[in-house]
C-alpha cells in the first residue's frame, strides 16, 4: 500500500510542509485531526514555532517528510 502525504500549505513558500499520513486513518479522519493538533498548539502558545507543530504531528504518527519545492505551474 503506498504512503499517503499531506501537504500543509503556507502562504510563504519556505514555510510548506509534507508529512505522511499513518496507515489507519483515512484521509477526512487525517484532515480533521491534524487540523485540531496545529489548532491546539496554536491556543496554548501564541508564539508557536515548526517545531512545536512538528512535535504534536509525530506524538500521533504524523511523520514529517523532507522535500523539494519545484516551479510554480501558474
Amino acid at each position: 500500500m503506498p504512503d499517503t502525504l499531506m501537504v500543509l500549505p503556507a502562504t510563504d513558500r519556505k514555510a510548506i510542509r509534507l508529512v505522511r499520513v499513518p496507515p489507519d486513518f483515512e484521509a477526512q479522519e487525517a484532515y480533521r485531526r491534524v487540523t485540531g493538533l496545529i489548532a491546539s498548539v496554536e491556543e496554548d502558545d501564541p508564539g508557536y514555532t515548526w517545531e512545536d507543530i512538528e512535535s504534536v504531528l509525530e506524538e500521533h504518527g504524523f511523520e514529517p517528510v523532507e522535500f523539494m519545492l519545484g516551479p510554480s505551474l501558474d
